[in-house]
C-alpha cells in the first residue's frame, strides 16, 4: 500500500478514484505545524533556530497519517505545486521522520496542475525530491514575517495604545492605501475647459470634433484654463466656417490580454462579476479540486496561485482545435501566441489559471455549478480561450478641421474583423489612476470626408470640468499595484487584505478600500520611526531576496542575518521615545488629515472651544483621540476624525451642545454634543464641581446625529424602558441599547432584539418570548441565531453548519462554535473551511483547560510542599 498526503479531503477523495485500491490518500487539511504565538520561537541568538509546533487542530489527523504511512510501502508527498505547498510536505515528513514511522521507506514527492486523471497519473510517473530550496525559501519568509510581527508590534502596543500589529508585508498595503487617501485629501481641483462642435459633411452623417488647437499652438486635455478663454474660443467658432484639412485612416491591430494569473483573475472578478478577492479563490479553490461530471470527479480549472502566463503546449494545442471548431479557421492565429509576464519578480514557475479541458465550454457545466462558480468558470474559459485567438482588425479614422485661428480634430474606428473580441474584451478600472475623466470617440465611425470638404455646423458646446483625485483603491486595484511594485506573492495577497480588514484598520465601502483613524495612525507611527520598512522598494527587494534563494543562489540564513542585524538597531533606537513625541511626531504628519485647512486660513489647531489651547492627538483606554493641550481645564474632546460642519457647529458639540430643545417634564435642556466616543445627547447642563452629572445617551450605530430631532433624543434619554411585569415571576423586564446592541432584560437573562426602534415598541408578549427562548438556549444562545446554511457531516459525526449569531456568522458542530472572519462569506464557505475554524477553536479550548489544569496541579504541589514544611519545622522544633 502507498501512502499519498493532500491538502484537502475533497483533493484527496478524487485523488484516490483516480490512482485505485493500491493507494491510501489522506488530507493534512492544510499546514501541520506553525511557528507558536511566543517569544522564542525563532531564535537570532542561535542563528534563527526555529521551533514548531504541532497545530492542536492537526493533532488528531497526523496521528492517522503516522499510524497509515507505518504500515504503508511507501509515501507520496503531493501537496500543491507552490512554495506554500512544499512547505506543508516537509512538514509532515519532519513529523513522520520524528515519530520514526518511516525507517527505510521511499519518499516521494510529486506536483500536478490541476486534478484530472492524465493530469495525476502523469505526475505519479514523475516523483522527485523536496525542493530544499522552496524549502529554504519558505523557511525565510515565515522567519522574517515573524521577526517583523512579534518584534514591532509590542513596540506599537507601548508606545502607540490601542494600535493591534504591524507586518512586514501588510503594513506596506496599508501605506498604500493611506497615501491614497492623503493624496485624495490634499487634492487641489484644477478647473479646465472643453469644447466640442457637431459637425456634417455634404454627403450627410453628424459627428463631434473638439478643438485641439488655437493661434497656432497645440492644446492639451488641460490647456483651456478659464472660462474667459473658452468663450474666446467658442465666438471664433460661432463666426468661422469650417473645412476639412486631412484625413487619415489606418489599420489597427488589437492583440488579447494574456490567460489569467491569481491578480488578474481577482481583478477582473472584480470589475465584472464584483467579487471580493477572497470569495474569488474559494470559488476557484472549489473549481480546481472538481465536481462530479459523467460519474467521475473530475478538477475544471489548473492550479488558481500562479504569477505565470505561459500555457502547457498540449493546452494550446487543444485550445486552437476547439477555436477553429467554434468559430473557424480566420480566427485561429498563424501561430501559437506565447506571453511572459510583465509583473516585477514574477517567478513564472506554474502554468496561468485554465480550464482543465478547453472543449468544456461554460455552457456545458453551467447545470451542476453553484450561480458564482458559473460566473467565475465563463470568465476564466472565456479569457484562456481569447488569448490563443487572432487579433482584432481595426480602422482608425482621424479627421482635422480649421475654423479660423481654431483647429479640431474628430477620431473614430470601426471593427473590420472582430477577433478574440467575438469572446472577449477586458475590463477596465472605473476611473483612471491620474484622476482623469478621459473622453474618448474611438467607438464612434465617422462619415466619409475628404480634405477640402466644407462642413455645416449644427452646435457648439463649451464645458466646465475640474480634475479629480485618484479613484480609492478596491481590493483589485490595490492587488494590481502590489503586483506592479513587486510587494507579496498570488498565495498572499487575499490574506493580506483579510488582515488589514479584521484587524480594522481599513474598511469596505461601496467597494473601496478606506482607512480607519487607527490604520493611519499606525501608518505614519511607521513612517515617522520605520521608515526603510513600510518603503516600497525595500520590501519589493526582500522579496526578489526570497526568490533568489527559491532558486538557490541564496542562503536564507545570510539573508536573515542581514534583516536582523538592521531591523533590531532601529527597534532598539525607540526604547527612549516617550509618547509624547511619538504623538507630536503623528501630528506633523497626519496634519492634512486631522488638522484640515480652515477656510478663513485661521489655525486649524487652535481650541473651539477655550480658543487659546492647541488641539494635539492624545492616547486613552480606548485609542486616539483630539484634546486641548489646557486640559484639565478646557475639556475639549473629539474623535479623530473632524466633526461635519461648520467651525460655529464643531465648538457648540463640543463645549454647550446643540440645543434641540427643551423636555417637556423637567423643562431641562436637551442637546447634542461630541466627545471621544462619538455623538451624545444630554438632558440638562454640565452642573457645578460636586454636582450630579446629567443623563447621556450614546447615539445608536445607524443614527445620523445631524438629522437627530428632540423625539428621538427624548426617547434615548428615556432608556431603559420599563416593558412590563413578567407573568410568571413577577419580575420587571426592561429594554435598552446596550455595549452589544438593543436587548430586552428580565433578571440577569438579555436577549437581542432586531433594530434599535424596536426597544421602543416591544411589547410584553414578545419580550416574554424572546426571554424563555434565550433561557431555553442556556447561556450565550439566542434566537437570532439562525441556520444560514448546512454544510453536512463532521468526520466525528454531527452536522456542520453556517449560522447567524449576536457577534456575527460563525460555523459550528455540537457544542463548539467558531467565528467567521469578517473577510469569508458566509454563503460561501466550504465543509473544509468550517472544519479547520472549529478544529482551530477546539484546539484553544484544549489547550486553556491544559494550562488551567497544569496551574491547578501546581497549585496544589505548592500548597502540599508548605504543609510538609510547616509539619517538619513543627517536628524540628519539638526535637530541639
Amino acid at each position: 500500500m502507498n501512502l499519498v498526503i493532500v491538502e484537502s479531503p475533497a483533493k484527496a477523495k478524487t485523488i484516490n478514484k483516480y490512482l485505485g485500491k493500491d493507494y491510501q490518500v489522506l488530507a493534512s487539511y492544510g499546514h501541520v505545524r506553525d511557528l507558536p504565538s511566543k517569544d522564542g520561537s525563532v531564535d537570532p541568538e542561535h542563528d534563527f533556530e526555529m521551533r514548531w509546533e504541532v497545530d492542536s487542530k492537526a493533532q488528531k489527523r497526523l496521528t492517522d497519517i503516522v499510524r497509515a504511512a507505518k504500515e504503508a510501502d511507501s509515501l507520496i508527498l503531493a501537496t500543491d505545486p507552490d512554495r506554500e505547498g512544499e512547505a506543508i510536505s516537509w512538514h509532515v515528513l519532519e513529523v513522520l521522520k520524528a515519530r520514526k514511522a518511516l525507517k527505510d521507506k521511499p519518499v516521494r514527492r510529486v506536483v500536478f496542475n490541476a486534478i484530472t486523471r492524465d493530469a495525476v497519473l502523469s505526475a505519479m510517473a514523475e516523483p522527485r525530491d523536496i525542493d530544499a530550496s522552496l524549502v529554504d525559501a519558505y523557511l525565510a519568509r515565515r522567519a522574517l514575517d515573524y521577526l517583523v510581527g512579534f518584534t514591532l508590534s509590542p513596540v506599537l502596543w507601548r508606545k502607540l495604545p490601542g494600535a493591534r500589529s504591524a507586518g512586514r508585508v501588510q503594513s506596506v498595503a496599508l501605506r498604500l492605501v493611506t497615501d491614497r487617501e492623503l493624496d485624495i485629501e490634499t487634492f487641489v481641483p484644477r478647473e479646465y475647459w472643453s469644447l466640442a462642435v457637431t459637425l456634417e459633411p455634404p454627403g450627410g452623417g453628424r459627428f463631434v470634433a473638439r478643438v485641439n488647437g488655437f493661434e497656432g499652438n497645440k492644446l492639451g486635455r488641460l490647456d483651456i484654463p478659464d472660462e474667459a478663454t473658452a468663450r474666446r474660443i467658442e465666438s471664433v467658432l460661432a463666426a468661422g466656417a469650417y473645412s476639412v484639412t486631412a484625413t487619415e485612416a489606418k489599420p489597427v491591430r488589437r492583440n488579447p490580454a494574456p490567460p489569467f494569473t491569481t491578480s488578474t483573475l481577482q481583478q477582473e472578478a472584480s470589475r465584472k462579476l464584483g467579487f471580493a478577492a477572497g470569495h474569488t479563490m474559494r470559488l476557484a479553490q472549489r473549481l480546481y479540486e472538481g465536481i462530479e461530471l459523467d460519474g467521475e470527479t473530475v478538477g475544471l480549472i489548473t492550479y488558481m496561485r500562479t504569477d505565470g502566463v505561459q500555457l502547457a503546449p498540449e493546452a494550446v494545442t487543444a485550445m486552437r482545435r476547439e477555436i477553429g471548431n467554434r468559430f473557424g479557421d480566420r480566427y485561429v492565429p498563424d501561430k501559437p501566441r506565447a506571453y511572459r509576464s510583465r509583473a516585477r519578480n514574477a517567478q513564472e514557475a506554474h502554468e496561468a489559471i485554465r480550464p482543465t479541458d478547453a472543449a468544456r465550454a461554460p455552457t456545458d457545466v453551467k447545470r451542476i455549478l453553484e450561480p458564482d462558480q458559473a460566473k467565475l468558470y465563463d470568465l476564466i474559459w472565456k479569457r484562456a480561450i481569447a488569448s490563443q485567438m487572432a487579433a482584432a482588425e481595426l480602422e482608425r479614422t482621424t479627421v482635422d478641421i480649421a475654423c479660423g485661428a481654431a483647429a479640431l480634430r474628430a477620431t473614430g474606428q470601426v471593427v473590420r474583423f472582430d477577433g478574440f473580441l467575438s469572446v472577449y474584451q477586458e475590463g477596465r478600472d472605473e476611473r483612471p489612476e491620474n484622476g482623469a475623466d478621459a473622453e474618448s470617440d474611438d467607438d464612434r465611425r465617422l462619415p466619409p470626408m475628404a480634405p477640402g470638404d466644407v462642413l455645416s455646423r449644427h452646435g457648439i458646446e463649451t464645458t466646465q470640468h475640474f480634475t479629480e483625485p485618484p479613484p480609492r483603491y478596491t481590493e483589485a486595484t490595490l492587488i494590481k499595484k502590489m503586483e506592479e511594485l513587486g510587494i507579496g506573492r498570488p498565495s498572499t495577497y487575499t490574506a493580506t487584505l483579510s488582515v488589514l480588514r479584521d484587524r480594522d484598520y481599513v474598511r469596505l465601502e461601496k467597494r473601496a478600500l478606506v482607512p480607519e483613524d487607527k490604520g493611519r495612525l499606525v501608518t505614519a507611527f511607521l513612517q515617522s520611526f520605520f521608515a526603510r520598512y513600510v518603503e516600497y522598494d525595500f520590501t519589493a527587494a526582500l522579496e526578489e531576496q526570497l526568490d533568489r534563494i527559491s532558486a538557490g543562489e541564496l542562503s536564507w540564513k545570510d539573508v536573515l542575518r542581514d534583516f536582523w542585524r538592521q531591523f533590531y538597531a532601529a527597534v532598539e533606537d525607540t526604547r527612549d521615545l516617550r509618547v509624547s513625541e511619538v504623538l507630536e511626531a503623528l501630528n506633523e504628519l497626519l496634519g492634512p488629515h486631522i488638522f484640515p485647512a480652515k477656510e478663513d486660513g485661521s489655525d486649524p489647531r487652535k481650541c473651539p472651544s477655550c480658543g487659546n489651547g492647541r488641539l494635539s492627538l492624545k492616547v486613552g483606554k480606548y485609542g486616539a483621540f483630539i484634546g486641548c493641550s489646557n486640559h484639565p481645564d478646557c475639556k475639549y474632546t473629539r474623535q479623530i476624525k473632524v466633526p461635519e460642519g461648520d467651525d460655529a457647529d464643531e465648538a457648540a458639540l463640543a463645549n454647550g451642545g446643540k440645543l434641540l430643545g427643551q423636555d417637556p417634564d423637567t423643562g431641562l435642556n436637551v442637546s447634542l454634543r461630541t466627545g471621544r466616543f462619538g455623538p451624545y445627547v444630554q438632558l440638562g447642563d454640565v452642573p457645578e464641581e460636586g454636582g450630579d452629572k446629567p443623563k447621556r445617551a450614546s447615539i445608536p450605530k445607524g443614527w445620523s446625529s445631524t438629522d437627530l430631532a428632540l423625539e428621538q433624543a427624548l426617547a434615548l434619554l428615556s432608556l431603559p424602558r420599563t416593558v412590563g411585569a413578567h407573568p410568571e415571576t413577577g419580575g420587571e423586564i426592561v429594554a435598552g441599547i446596550g455595549r452589544y446592541g438593543p436587548f430586552v432584560r428580565h433578571d440577569r437573562t438579555y436577549a437581542n432584539l432586531d433594530s434599535v426602534e424596536e426597544v421602543f415598541s416591544v411589547g410584553l408578549n414578545r419580550a416574554v418570548t424572546l426571554i424563555a427562548e434565550k433561557a431555553a438556549g442556556g447561556g450565550r444562545r439566542q434566537r437570532s441565531a439562525s441556520i444560514l446554511k448546512e454544510l453536512g457531516e463532521h468526520p466525528d459525526g454531527g452536522a456542520v453548519t453556517v449560522r447567524d449569531g449576536r457577534y456575527g456568522p460563525y460555523v459550528n458542530h455540537k457544542r463548539v462554535n467558531a467565528t467567521l472572519p469578517k473577510s469569508v462569506d458566509p454563503q460561501a464557505v466550504t465543509l473544509e473551511e468550517a472544519l479547520e475554524l472549529i478544529a482551530a477553536k477546539a484546539g484553544k479550548k484544549a489547550a486553556k483547560k491544559k494550562t488551567a489544569k497544569k496551574a491547578t496541579k501546581k497549585t496544589t504541589r505548592a500548597k502540599s510542599s508548605a504543609r510538609s514544611t510547616a509539619k517538619g519545622g513543627g517536628r524540628a522544633a519539638d526535637s530541639a
